[in-house]
């Protein structure tokens, strides 16, 4: 559940997404399902939105520089686990603290918040209740 001092106004996350709002709408998609896993909070930074239920378990940043190869619209969805998961979709996992991994996903498109996602969504915002 959000409180007052971490609730933005429409106008914090339209300032965010300011850079690219062409991935605003798929933003709002990814917001209720984290919403949804129990009690997050949500706070707006300049660089990064971050979600939390206890520690922080899942960010979502807007790339710095455009990637050969990626796609020309996007954000990153960051999420935190006990360990590594092995995948395609995630472009980057590092270990900064042991038994904490960071793994970096492209999302770009509706079809980018699936089952797979929503699973490892859910072991982020357990892990992040430890």
């Amino acid at each position: 559940m959000q409180d007052a001092e971490t609730t933005p106004t429409t106008n914090d996350i339209d300032a965010f997404f300011a850079a690219d709002p062409c991935v605003l709408p798929l933003y709002q998609a990814l917001e209720p399902l984290l919403y949804a896993l129990g009690d997050v909070t949500r706070k707006v930074q300049k660089t990064q939105i971050s979600f939390s239920s206890g520690k922080s378990f899942a960010y979502v940043w807007l790339p710095i520089h455009k990637v050969k190869g990626r796609p020309e619209h996007y954000f990153i969805l960051s999420l935190s686990l006990n360990h590594q998961v092995v995948s395609p979709r995630i472009v980057e996992s590092v270990e900064p603290y042991p038994g904490r991994w960071m793994h970096h996903l492209i999302l770009s498109a509706q079809e980018d918040l699936d089952e797979e996602l929503l699973d490892w969504l859910r072991e982020a915002y357990n892990f992040g209740m430890r």
